[in-house]
């Protein structure tokens, strides 16, 4: 047995946050921390494993011999295990070997809090430390005001193995970028799109490449893919140098059973609830966690404070928030238990959304989270002393699901499905919404979003335009899935790389174009983001023209002068003469038209600066005639008068 030496990083207050489940930075105790104890270079690791009877560190540095470093478990019931293993450092690859009390059960485990580990197929935590040196500084001194929520936040969502790979002479496949390579390459792309923000779905530790990184086993450990974890704190620092803020998907909601992750940890459930109608997704064939055990809520909100505070992460992606809401969430009668109350509630799940949001706030004002999250549950993202759960935004999955309907019909049946895109405004303001059009809506046979336009080629790449265009006019915060920028043909391949010889093609190129200036617009453009979660944002002008399929609002900003007008026309048949009611006199002038000849449009319907006339229209004072292509949508604001004002001499 080798030298184990006695040593904690814990003190009797960390003890008591961990078990109240108040510990917000388990992440500098557990783990494996390199360290000097008595002038002596080593490793302190810490493992939480209170169904143990005994646990020792394995590695290479003891030939995976279990017994030879055992960890000594401490006095205070905490069922934390620890010691110090003198001349173990950076490199050295580790798992942790425990016997249960429960019937003698063995298990070997991979750290949960290790910060590194071994690309799969194979598993072994790596003990690990780095020096980066942020040069991120400009960003995180501007970024409240970056990622508030009267800011424009235009979202692209990045799987990061599929986004583009390279082809390489005599390998049997081609690969994927590094983080080195996509710190580059990726955000030259972003920046040059002129996106706000990228959403990277979840880069923690995953054995199974088929699950897109959704069933995790290393919370704290950013996947070997693609680098180091530097390598992964560079990405991110090249990304803020270049004003774009970094989304991480999180992934709270389960975990794999897979042999070296949490479940079944010391032989018995230390983080999965021990119920199997509250500890088993059937869906996914995942565990669950157990949110109404204080240690797994301080593990889980300590995950979520780690990549906001050591990767300078601006805002996490919740996965999956429905299916911790609800207790029947995908199950049949007798298949779940109701709440104390007799609800469906999962009144411990939305007790540690709370305390995860109130914890990610205090500590880090300046970014947001988001809830994936499909149901009508109230006050979603509404703070948490009014009620609410607490989130930062909620995606608006109705608007999503709607939208995508009305723009799979023929236009010709538009005019009897109006309100699918008029009911939206019903509640738009009742959550911060985001809009998005995620990876979840181009795969499983759901075809991609330019797959789903009818008509010919010509119109189905109108309708994408169109489709953007609504979207981007729309009150919300936007995101879009990689491909979907340049219209994508097929649905996304998690194994191959976005089709990029697209662009090859006008067509694509336009829509390209078009997404890369309808972000420009958004951010230019105070009415589109200020007032982007309040109805003061908001104004109908017409939403009764079915029988033409026309929509036709505004949107308000701070200033009266910002005032934008849309005009959508949903038909294939372009209006030459149509008269649009306007609030006050003026002169308007087009500020975006999706049929421009530089998107692959017509080019033929584009408005001059005109004058209004006092002429009543649309329940308006005012009004003028404009032309709207096609399949379109243009954009108007009011201009300021050239004319000068004639001068007045004084008398002398």
């Amino acid at each position: 047995m080798a030298e184990v030496i006695a040593h904690s990083l814990f003190t009797d207050f960390d003890i008591d946050l961990f078990k109240a489940g108040k510990h917000v930075r388990l992440y500098k105790k557990f783990g494996s921390h390199i360290t000097t104890v008595n002038g002596v270079e080593g490793t302190y690791f810490a493992v939480w494993a209170p169904g143990a009877k005994h646990v020792s560190v394995v590695g290479d540095f003891n030939f995976w011999v279990e017994g030879t470093h055992p960890l000594n478990v401490r006095w205070d019931s905490s069922g934390i295990w620890e010691g110090f293993i003198p001349g173990v450092g950076k490199g050295n690859l580790y798992k942790y070997k425990i016997q249960s009390s429960n019937m003698g059960i063995k298990t070997e485990k991979a750290d949960p809090y290790a910060r590194r580990s071994e690309h799969p197929p194979n598993t072994a935590s790596i003990i690990w430390d780095d020096n980066y040196k942020w040069k991120d500084a400009k960003w995180m001194e501007k970024r409240k005001k970056k990622n508030a929520l009267d800011a424009p936040f235009s979202v692209y969502e990045v799987h990061l193995s599929s986004w583009k790979k390279i082809i390489e002479a005599k390998a049997e496949e081609d690969r994927f970028l590094t983080y080195k390579e996509l710190s580059e390459e990726l955000v030259r792309y972003v920046k040059d799109m002129n996106f706000t923000h990228v959403e990277l779905m979840p880069v923690m530790e995953f054995p199974y490449d088929p699950s897109w990184g959704y069933q995790i086993t290393g919370y704290f450990a950013p996947t070997s893919r693609f680098g180091l974890p530097e390598e992964f704190k560079l990405l991110v620092d090249k990304l803020h140098q270049n004003d774009i803020g970094v989304i991480l998907d999180w992934v709270p909601s389960h975990f794999p059973e897979d042999a070296h992750g949490l479940g079944f940890f010391d032989g018995t459930n230390v983080y999965e609830h021990p119920d199997k109608r509250k500890g088993y997704h059937q869906d996914w064939k995942s565990l669950i966690f157990n949110y109404g055990r204080n240690e797994v809520k301080s593990f889980l909100i300590s995950n979520a404070i780690y990549w906001l505070d050591q990767f300078h992460a601006d805002g996490l992606r919740v996965d999956a928030v429905a299916s911790m809401l609800f207790l029947d969430y995908s199950r049949e009668d007798g298949q779940w238990e109701p709440n104390i109350y007799g609800g469906r509630e999962n009144l411990e799940a939305i007790a540690f959304m709370r305390e995860m949001n109130e914890a990610v706030y205090t500590n880090f004002p300046d970014v947001q989270t988001i809830a994936e999250e499909s149901t009508a549950f109230p006050m979603v993202s509404k703070p948490t002393f009014l009620g609410g759960l607490g989130f930062g935004m909620k995606w608006m999955m109705g608007w999503m699901h709607d939208t995508l309907n009305y723009f799979a019909r023929e236009p010709i049946y538009r005019r009897f499905h109006q309100n699918d895109l008029t009911f939206s405004m019903t509640y738009a303001f009742t959550e911060n919404f985001m809009l998005p059009l995620s990876h979840d809506e181009v795969v499983h046979g759901k075809r991609s979003i330019l797959g789903r336009m009818p008509g010919d080629e010509w119109q189905r790449f109108a309708n994408l335009r169109l489709l953007y265009s609504y979207m981007f006019t729309h009150p919300g915060a936007k995101l879009l899935f990689q491909g979907d920028e340049f219209g994508q043909n097929s649905e996304w391949n998690f194994k191959q790389s976005l089709d990029w010889h697209l662009l090859k093609t006008n067509n694509h190129k336009g829509i390209q174009k078009l997404v890369k200036d309808l972000n420009l617009l958004y951010t230019k453009e105070p009415a589109l983001y200020e007032k982007q979660f309040t109805s003061e944002g908001f104004e109908w002008i017409d939403f009764n023209d079915a029988e033409n399929s026309m929509f036709v609002y505004m949107r308000h900003g701070k200033k009266e002068a910002d005032t934008v007008i849309v005009v959508c026309n949903m038909t294939p048949i372009p209006k030459a003469e149509y008269q649009l009611g306007l609030p006050r006199k003026g002169t308007l002038k087009e500020i975006f038209n999706s049929d421009k000849k530089a998107y692959n449009g017509t080019g033929e319907y584009v408005n001059k600066q005109s004058v209004t006339k006092t002429e009543p229209w649309q329940y308006r004072d005012h009004s003028i005639h404009i032309k709207v292509p096609p399949l379109g949508m243009v954009a108007f604001k009011y201009v300021k008068s050239t004319t000068k004002k004639p001068v007045r001499k004084k008398k002398k």
